[in-house]
């Protein structure tokens, strides 16, 4: 004979609840009851306060199912009711958006983009976050050119940061630059082949996970172009601006332009733009060479009403410092090159950019 839910629920009238006085289904707190071949299974919904006195009923009603004939396996669990009101799952299912957020400690956050690559935007990073310290001020320089870091060789930085908790990652310090690079975590040589959600991923952990300390602005070396990593850093982080740096010729303007653009869309005021190769001076006869062309960026500056930072001029020792681990900010500083980017640096920390 098949037990029937009329016939546990009779059984369950038999037994009294200690607070009402009444049986257990009058008062209500008899949920959820099923009844089948494979088992019976209830629940006893009480008040959390008053767990103690219904443990006996709830040992009783287990009893009393049990002993119906066709009963088989047998469960009941006891739980808490809530006066709270059930979520709202609408609400639930649907976050608040959050917007850009700031980064903790760090006052503000300049990138540095080029819309081509080779236009020298790295060089530009390393030679402009020295000089930045060189004004007292609290730098930090975040390598995020992830397919080609070069910051560690410009700043004459190895060895792997440190992970006091596997957590947070300690970044290594030179020339008076906190500086982070994804060069520091892969061997020399490794290519990084990732893609888009691993570059998201990899550019937050380097913003939120790396212990910057207090910082008066992050610069953000960021990798030629438009893509996924320069839109991760503006949606996901505050930035304050963004310094474009591009050649004269009109090839690289092109893509400047576009990185503007991208500026623009993404709500990221420019500070400012840099002429980077702007003219070459023979070291031999003195005769001064636009071999780029001159004065693209320059013009690119007051159509956008920002500007132009500096003309950088082609020079060998900017490359051979660079190339020797020491920018030529650190190595040659009372050069005339050296000078350009200091010059830069003084107009960011007047105009409250860094």
């Amino acid at each position: 004979m098949a037990l029937t839910r009329d016939a546990v629920l009779a059984a369950l009238k038999e037994i009294t609840d200690p607070v009402s006085g009444g049986d257990i289904v009058g008062s209500g707190i008899v949920r959820a009851l099923t009844v089948e071949d494979t088992g019976t299974r209830f629940v006893l919904e009480i008040d959390p306060a008053k767990a103690e006195a219904y443990k006996p009923v709830r040992d009783a009603a287990e009893a009393a199912v049990k002993a119906l004939p066709g009963a088989t396996a047998v469960s009941v669990v006891m739980t808490a009711h809530s006066q709270k009101a059930p979520p709202d799952l609408k609400a639930a299912a649907k976050p608040k958006p959050q917007g850009p957020q700031r980064v903790p400690g760090v006052a503000r956050i300049l990138a540095v983009a080029s819309g081509k690559g080779g236009v020298g935007k790295s060089t530009v990073s390393a030679n402009l976050a020295c000089a930045l310290a060189a004004e007292g001020r609290r730098v930090g320089l975040l390598d995020a050119d992830v397919y080609g870091p070069s910051q560690p060789r410009m700043l004459g930085v190895s060895g792997r940061p440190a992970s006091p908790d596997g957590k947070t990652i300690l970044p290594l310090r030179n020339y008076g630059v906190t500086m982070m690079s994804i060069g520091l975590m892969t061997n020399e040589g490794q290519a990084v082949v990732w893609r888009g959600p691993m570059l998201m991923g990899a550019l937050q952990q380097m913003m939120n996970q790396v212990q910057w300390g207090a910082l008066d602005v992050l610069i953000v070396d960021l990798p030629p172009g438009t893509g996924d990593v320069q839109m991760t850093l503006s949606q996901k982080f505050v930035v304050d601006g963004a310094v474009v740096v591009s050649t004269p010729q009109d090839v690289a303007l092109i893509d400047a332009r576009k990185g503007i653009d991208m500026f623009k869309q993404l709500n990221v005021p420019i500070i400012g733009l840099i002429e980077n190769m702007s003219t070459h001076i023979c070291s031999n006869c003195g005769h001064e060479e636009h071999i780029f062309g001159h004065g693209g960026v320059a013009k690119e500056a007051a159509a956008l009403g920002a500007p132009l930072l500096a003309e950088i001029p082609l020079h060998l020792d900017i490359r051979t410092a660079s190339d020797g681990g020491a920018p030529i900010v650190v190595s040659k500083p009372e050069s005339a090159e050296a000078r350009v980017f200091r010059e830069v640096a003084a107009k960011l920390v007047e105009a409250g950019a860094a």
